[in-house]
């Protein structure tokens, strides 16, 4: 797939400071990575470290924190990880579930895309 850059607002947790970035969207990563000194600075505060994977395989820990983001002013709570110092930002799945956006690769776009539900009825004895 091709990648492409949309414009996010990064907001502090209450959702009342907001920062635009270009973000790189990326749907093979599992959550959004937000250069740490952009979230220390917006009052995003770490609460864990978690394992993860890189591209090229090996494994690092990082650490991750929870805030709003928005785009097309559309807004939604997320967890974002911590990113060194000089970092992009990463626009990944779970925030892009969570506003319910998918990557259009051929516009090089977002588009809006509808949450998926499954019910199971119980039955009556």
């Amino acid at each position: 797939m091709g990648t492409f850059r949309v414009p996010v607002q990064i907001g502090d947790p209450q959702g009342q400071h907001w920062e635009t970035v270009e973000a790189l969207v990326d749907t093979g990563a599992s959550y959004t990575v937000v250069p740490g000194e952009l979230l220390t600075r917006l009052g995003v505060r770490p609460v864990r470290r978690w394992p993860f994977q890189l591209a090229d395989g090996r494994e690092t820990e990082r650490e991750i924190g929870y805030t709003v983001v928005q785009i097309n002013g559309e807004s939604a709570p997320t967890i974002v990880v911590f990113g060194p110092e000089g970092s992009e930002t990463l626009l990944g799945a779970y925030t892009l579930a969570g506003l319910r956006l998918a990557a259009d690769p051929v516009r090089r776009r977002l588009i809006p895309v509808p949450g998926l539900l499954m019910f199971v009825m119980r039955r009556s004895s």
